[in-house]
């Protein structure tokens, strides 16, 4: 199972209370305070890994609590502070506060039956205007989403000249809690975008060692999946193969959301078109349509580098389709049958190059 949307509840720990005790030992009847302070409550805290590679975790997981700090003891002691709670989260991940006004349940189970009553809509939510909190991409990197509260102060830090025996302690401060969207945006240098049915998992097992379904009917692609196109001299790069794109997916129509933001970091796309016509459409067509596509979801998305893919080159029609494609579009056009194995090399070459052109670039934002 792929989840790459979930709500969570965030609750750091409390703080230890500090403690109110005096020194009563032989020979000391009337020692000074001795209450040691409380310890540190724990914190949330997020660390990028490339072992994982989707937010499955947190969906049957959606509360996520540390522990408080241990009260302080006499003697002096001081309390234990609470140990971090750290979870595991995929490169991608970006992180947004709700509000509270939001009514969302954080353990929102999507196969329920619907109840238009109390089933949420989280493309709506997706939509509001809400404060990014993270944005984690690198590997190893790491973010504390709540921290813990601080340790009450124990009778020790009240003694005065006019107060020797201080009966007053702090009790611990509460650790932070929030309520938090978390969104997964597939990281990779190239991403394919096509129709449904144009080949695009196909294409992905023929240039890399990636395993995607594929079946003759649109949509068997329903979440991304990333391969790993190894060259020589150890060089290599990646390529996402994003579910089926349809007209009006920039207004969600097929799930287009959730497939449009896995292609918004790829630094370089791949247009498969079935140049066969295979599935009754034009291939001139897809290509305006899946631009269009992109432009109104977002503008900038048209301006990144790109291939075409001429996929399907083994079928009927494919030659003369090909001839009149190139008549109305000056792209790069590499002519492929990724079911045959035909012209994979030319495109992986055509890849490699039009990523080196773009190292030079800085690396494709989400701004």
């Amino acid at each position: 199972m792929f989840v790459d949307r979930v709500i969570i509840n965030a609750t750091a720990g409390d703080g230890g209370n500090g403690c109110i005790s005096f020194r009563r030992e032989k020979f000391v009847p009337r020692g000074g305070p001795s209450g040691g302070d409380g310890g540190k409550g724990g914190d949330i805290i997020f660390e990028v890994d490339v072992n994982v590679n989707n937010l499955l975790d947190f969906r049957y997981r959606p509360l996520l609590k540390a522990k408080r700090g241990q009260h302080g003891m006499g003697s002096d002691c001081y309390g234990k502070a609470a140990p971090d709670m750290i979870f595991k989260v995929p490169p991608g991940t970006i992180i947004y506060r709700l509000p509270d006004t939001a009514h969302v349940p954080a353990a929102w189970d999507p196969d329920a039956p619907d109840e238009p009553t109390s089933r949420p809509q989280l493309s709506d939510l997706q939509a509001q205007e809400l404060p990014l909190v993270a944005d984690l991409v690198a590997p190893g990197d790491r973010f504390i989403l709540c921290k813990g509260g601080r340790g009450g102060r124990g009778n020790i830090h009240f003694k005065s000249s006019i107060n020797r025996a201080p009966r007053q302690a702090e009790k611990g401060f509460p650790g932070e809690i929030g309520r938090f969207l978390m969104e997964l945006k597939t990281i990779a240098d190239i991403g394919l975008v096509g129709y449904p049915n144009a080949g695009k998992s196909t294409l992905l097992t023929q240039v890399s060692h990636a395993t995607p379904k594929i079946a003759p009917y649109p949509f068997t692609t329903l979440v991304p999946h990333v391969g790993v196109v190894e060259l020589p001299k150890y060089e290599r790069f990646t390529v996402a193969d994003i579910p089926g794109l349809i007209e009006g997916a920039h207004e969600g129509i097929g799930l287009g959301h959730d497939f449009l933001r896995h292609i918004e970091r790829c630094r370089a796309f791949v247009f498969v078109i079935d140049m066969a016509g295979s599935e009754g459409r034009d291939p001139i067509e897809d290509f305006k349509n899946l631009r269009k596509e992109l432009k109104l979801f977002r503008a900038d998305l048209v301006n990144r580098s790109c291939i075409v893919a001429a996929n399907k080159m083994d079928l009927p029609e494919a030659e003369k389709n090909l001839a009149a494609f190139k008549s109305t579009f000056r792209r790069k056009v590499i002519p492929i049958a990724a079911k045959e194995q035909s012209g994979i090399p030319d495109l992986i070459k055509a890849m490699r190059d039009i990523l080196r052109k773009n190292e030079s670039a800085p690396a494709a934002s989400d701004e």
